[in-house]
Formats: structure tokens, C-alpha cells, sequence
């Protein structure tokens, strides 16, 4: 098994294939870190490299501090996709075919970094995949979190399904993990979405039967930030059912990232 690599503190790329022909970003939930990818590699066809982010406050960033706004950090990440101290027009981590996966708050990071991709470099993925978030032009229903009291904060966090049980009861991790969960909720809850022209990649949306958190109309909605194709995938579970349906996520993932290389493959052979 190859070795993770890490080229600056916010990259990680599980498994390194220079000759993938795809290359997959994921963008994690809030409080998670790239860890929750380092296995996809294994998973997906040996045509795509996994590329996990790293947010601050966690992993590689541990010692940085968390964003607590969203336009700020998907600058960052810009910068760190762009980074090439030697030559900055090369685009080192954008220089072939690249696709996006977030959950949760990272599908609407991925979302405004494509965008903001698209304005800076007129640059955009071939594929969006976002999944378990409803659609960024719809409003949050719910009210903040970000501002709660300690124990009002992690009864929230016990609702969501998405912290261990273990940790929750174990005030010298809430500790360390509370700062950052709360930076995070705040990147989403003072989110503010602005009318762009949509898309031109297609963009498939993955939901979970169970979530209480997001609808299927919500996630439908994705379909109205995309001029190409849009389709719906739900699995059976809640919020995160990224990890409870892991392998039929991964499965379906597997399925579409193979169409993506295949017809990159197919226009690469037709241009030489």
C-alpha cells in the first residue's frame, strides 16, 4: 500500500498516482478532517487520485486555528490548489481533469470553490459530487448553534448522530473538539448565498433516507446550479450516511468517476 502524501498542510493525497487521469478532491463534514477519505483510494478506479483537504484546527492544520467564515477559507484552499512557489501559473494540484466530493459543509465549500475557481482561472471540475447538504440557494430552516452554551452545543451535536457517544462523554476531547465544531457551524450558519450563473459541470447529488437534517427536494434543488446534467442518489441512513452506507456510496462513486475517465481517455486519444 503507497504511502499517504502530503504536499502542503491542507493536501493530503492517500495513495499518489501520477498516472490517474481524475483527480478527487474531498472536502469533509463539519468537525471531520481528511482522515474520513483515507481509505477511498483503495475503493475507486486506479484512474482517479484522492486528494483529502485538510481544514484548520485538525490533521496537518492542527495548530492552526479554524475559519469561522466561509469566503476566507475557500480563498485559503484556493491558494493552497494554486501554490506553486516556483512556477505559480502551473496550477500544480489543478493540472489535469480534477472532480469535487463534500458532505455536509463540505459540499457547500466545494461549491463556492468551484465558483470562485471559475471566476479567478476559468477553471471549473469536471463533476461535481455533493452530498448531504440541501441546495446552497435555500435558505438554513434551522437556528444557529455556533453561539450555544457548552452543554446546550454538544446536546446538539448528540442530535446530529455525527459525534461518538465515547467522545461526547469525554470532556478533555469536547475540549479540543467543541472550538472547532463551533468555528465550523459558524462558516455555515453566517453563510450567505449569492445568485451566480450556474455550473457547467454536472453535478450529482447523494442524500440519505433518514436524514433529518436535509429533504430530498432540498437536494433535488442542487439540479438549478447546474447547465449539464443533474441526478439524485439516496441510501439508506441519516445524516451520515456517508459512513453507514460507505461501500454503496463508494460503489456508486466507482460507477460514475469510471464514465468521467473514460470519456476524458476518449478525447484525449481523438486530440493526439
Amino acid at each position: 500500500m503507497t504511502t499517504a502524501q502530503t504536499f502542503n498542510s491542507w493536501l493530503t493525497y492517500t495513495k499518489p498516482n501520477p498516472y490517474a487521469s481524475v483527480r478527487l478532491f474531498c472536502f469533509p463534514y463539519a468537525g471531520g478532517s481528511s482522515i474520513i477519505f483515507r481509505t477511498w483510494a483503495e475503493s475507486l478506479p486506479t484512474t482517479v487520485e484522492v486528494c483529502s483537504i485538510e481544514l484548520p484546527g485538525r490533521g496537518t492544520q492542527m495548530k492552526s486555528a479554524p475559519f469561522s467564515r466561509l469566503e476566507p477559507l475557500v480563498g485559503a484552499i484556493a491558494q493552497a490548489l494554486t501554490r506553486n512557489q516556483f512556477a505559480p501559473a502551473l496550477l500544480p494540484h489543478l493540472n489535469k481533469p480534477f472532480a469535487f466530493f463534500g458532505h455536509s459543509m463540505g459540499a457547500v465549500v466545494s461549491f463556492e470553490l468551484a465558483r470562485l475557481l471559475r471566476k479567478q482561472y476559468g477553471l471549473e471540475p469536471v463533476h461535481m459530487f455533493v452530498s448531504g447538504h440541501r441546495a446552497p440557494q435555500i435558505p438554513d430552516p434551522d437556528p444557529p448553534i455556533h453561539a450555544l452554551s457548552e452543554p446546550e452545543f454538544i446536546e446538539e451535536l448528540r442530535r446530529l448522530n455525527g459525534t461518538p457517544e465515547a467522545l461526547l462523554e469525554n470532556a478533555e476531547l469536547m475540549q479540543l473538539l467543541v472550538p472547532i465544531l463551533r468555528a465550523d457551524f459558524e462558516v455555515l450558519e453566517t453563510y450567505v448565498y449569492t445568485t451566480e450563473p450556474p455550473l457547467d459541470c454536472p453535478i450529482t447529488a447523494f442524500g440519505g433516507l433518514q436524514d433529518q437534517e436535509v429533504n430530498c427536494d432540498e437536494l433535488q434543488a442542487w439540479r438549478e446550479q447546474t447547465n449539464a446534467a443533474f441526478s439524485l442518489q439516496m441510501f439508506k441512513g441519516d445524516h451520515f450516511f456517508l459512513h453507514s452506507a460507505q461501500s454503496l456510496l463508494l460503489q456508486s462513486l466507482s460507477q460514475e468517476l469510471q464514465q468521467i475517465t473514460s470519456k476524458i481517455n476518449r478525447l484525449q486519444l481523438n486530440s493526439d
